[in-house]
């Protein structure tokens, strides 16, 4: 064993190293947030820790409270892993799982990435079964693994728009899917290989949007089992959204997400799944205080939120970031038209279904007694939210993929973002109908209205139907609204702020929806177009026919009259006529000489 002595005494190259290469480069590495939160939960204070493969910087700062080793193949990555943790207590080993110190024991062994990135190819290969093994020998009895397992018909190979199979990049070594006896290739098959190594196979978790960019993490055997909470419908859709934003897809994620959800099968195909497994049957730690959900909402900043589940429900638990009550300070705080109070998120989570999944359910059915009773029990409650006309906090910015319905009871599920300053009644009002009515529109849902209809004209029939009177001035101040909330939300600057709104107020029943690039939803998008314009051609053709008819009758006209010109009655009333119109002109100005004289005279008279 060698040591390189330019980064310290802290790595060490048992052989096998990967000096031209970078997983941290090519995108490899774990994420830094929910996964590295339950990576923070499991492992205690002062406890051993080896982190295998590539990880984000940041579970090192969740780990602080550890001893830890890192296990890299890259030697690049191993250097800049050292020059960056130079202040704390962590050691670098560089190469491959056969070069861990012998008879060395971790407390917790974590492999965020899975185990293809733990095997060096520089080295002797041991297969997938081999580093398992190796690593579950390395933990100590009652030790805790953590490991990731990508799905290889997950979500993600579902609606990517090149096919898995084709992958030519520097980073795939080796492309695996189910064939492949090799691996795992469900997460009955991982329980199965971790029992094998010797471990207890303990809490799972399906992760969500993507195997190498995580954002959200819920408990497996919860998703199977509450198919249709609100907040799982939210988490997935929230996290598919965002978690696709800039690459193409074939089909929108965030719907077949939801739609996963709802037939059962969130957990078979998920992304990725998360499962913790134990050395030790009977010393292993306990687990009530794992969470159910962990999830990132909006910019990286904002943090993780958490739910936990309780004797009485699911309930809210805030760790990180610190609550705090108010916008951020700074010199344009004032401007902000939302911020994050992570403090609010306390109590019991609202049970029920989302509205925004209850609507387009009843829309996609022509149900217009359950639209009618949804939307106006929305209205309702945001009536009886209202403080002299105007809505505060949490149930200003509740558009309909926020809010759960549960029989009569409408809620706010995440109150932790809120209004900067109160809204009035219709115009929050507003801001939810037009999010879903451009959702409805530009994703192209069937719906029981004229096609005719654009964004404010579809707001403006659902307020209806909400039994509120709502007008296009109402709608379009809505719309400014919504860009500043999404502005402050996502924390663009005043250039993007401007570019947002320019967007939004831009969105037609013909504009693709915005978010990832879906294949399908751009065919529908161009479908839409090609219909409209249909319709315009239509109007035109039947527009140019109407000219071309009137012009016809024009030049009949014309013709008719130039003809009545050169004929002898047409000359013969003229000497008629014309005389008389010299008679007429001619009495006409005596009258006026006439009227002229006689007030000259009557003035005469008043001044003598």
């Amino acid at each position: 064993m060698t040591t390189d002595t330019a980064a310290g005494d802290r790595i060490s190259l048992p052989g096998g190293e990967m000096l031209a290469w970078s997983d941290l480069r090519t995108g490899g590495p774990a994420g830094g947030g929910p996964l590295a939160v339950l990576a923070a939960r499991v492992v205690p204070a002062g406890a051993r820790v080896l982190l295998a493969g590539p990880h984000e910087p940041a579970f090192l700062d969740r780990l602080a409270h550890a001893e830890v080793t890192c296990l890299l193949r890259s030697h690049l990555d191993g250097v800049a892993l050292a020059d960056r943790a130079a202040d704390r207590a962590v050691r670098v080993i560089v190469g491959g799982p056969a070069g861990l110190p012998a008879g060395e024991a971790y407390d917790v062994v974590i492999a965020g990435s899975g185990l293809d990135p733990v095997e060096s190819v520089e080295g002797a290969r041991l297969g997938w079964d081999g580093v398992l093994a190796t690593l579950a020998g390395a933990l100590r009895p009652g030790g805790t693994l953590l490991l990731r397992l990508d799905n290889p018909v997950g979500l993600h190979r579902i609606v990517d728009a090149s096919p898995w199979y084709a992958d030519r990049d520097d980073a795939a070594w080796t492309i695996d899917g189910v064939l492949h006896a090799g691996h795992p290739a469900n997460l009955d098959q991982l329980r199965g290989r971790l029992t094998d190594a010797g471990l207890t196979p303990d809490a799972s978790f399906a992760g969500y949007p993507h195997p190498a960019a995580v954002t959200a993490l819920v408990a497996t055997g919860e998703l199977d089992r509450a198919t249709s909470a609100g907040l799982f419908d939210a988490v997935l859709h929230g996290a598919c959204t965002g978690g696709y934003a800039d690459r193409p897809v074939l089909q929108d994620p965030a719907r077949l997400a939801v739609d996963t959800l709802h037939a059962g099968l969130g957990n078979a195909l998920a992304p990725a799944w998360v499962v913790l497994a134990r050395r030790d049957t009977a010393t292993g730690a306990d687990r009530a205080d794992l969470p159910v959900v962990l999830a990132r909402t909006g910019p990286p900043e904002v943090g993780v939120m958490e739910v936990v589940a309780t004797t009485h429900g699911w309930h809210w638990r805030v760790t990180d970031p610190p609550a705090r009550s108010g916008p951020a300070a700074g010199p344009c705080a004032s401007r902000l038209a939302a911020y994050r109070d992570a403090g609010a998120l306390t109590g019991p989570v609202p049970t029920g279904r989302l509205l925004r999944t209850l609507l387009l359910d009843a829309c996609l059915r022509r149900d217009l007694d359950t639209l009618r009773t949804l939307l106006a029990g929305y209205a309702g409650w945001l009536e009886s939210s209202a403080v002299d006309g105007r809505v505060a906090g949490a149930p200003a910015l509740a558009g309909v993929d926020n809010v759960v319905v549960a029989g009569d009871r409408f809620a706010v599920l995440d109150p932790s973002w809120r209004a900067a300053e109160p809204l009035p009644v219709d115009v929050a009002l507003a801001r939810g109908l037009w999010r879903f009515a451009a959702v409805l529109l530009t994703g192209g849902y069937a719906h029981p209205w004229s096609s005719t209809l654009d964004l404010a004209g579809l707001t403006v029939v659902l307020g209806g139907m909400a039994g509120r009177e709502l007008d296009r001035t109402t709608v379009a101040a809505a719309v400014e609204i919504e860009a500043a909330v999404v502005a402050a939300l996502r924390g663009l600057d005043a250039k993007g702020r401007l570019k947002l709104a320019d967007e939004l107020s831009a969105l037609e029943p013909t504009s693709p929806p915005p978010g990832p690039e879906s294949w399908q939803q751009l065919r529908e998008a161009w479908l839409r177009q090609r219909e409209e314009l249909g319709r315009v051609r239509a109007v035109l053709g039947w527009t140019e026919d109407l000219l071309t008819s009137r012009e016809r009758a024009l030049r009949r006209a014309d013709a008719m009259i130039n003809l009545l010109n050169g004929s002898v009655s047409y000359r013969v009333g003229r000497l008629v006529i014309t005389p008389a119109r010299w008679a007429r002109r001619a009495a006409r100005a005596a009258k006026r000489r006439l009227r002229a004289a006689l007030r000259r005279r009557v003035v005469r008279e008043e001044q003598q």
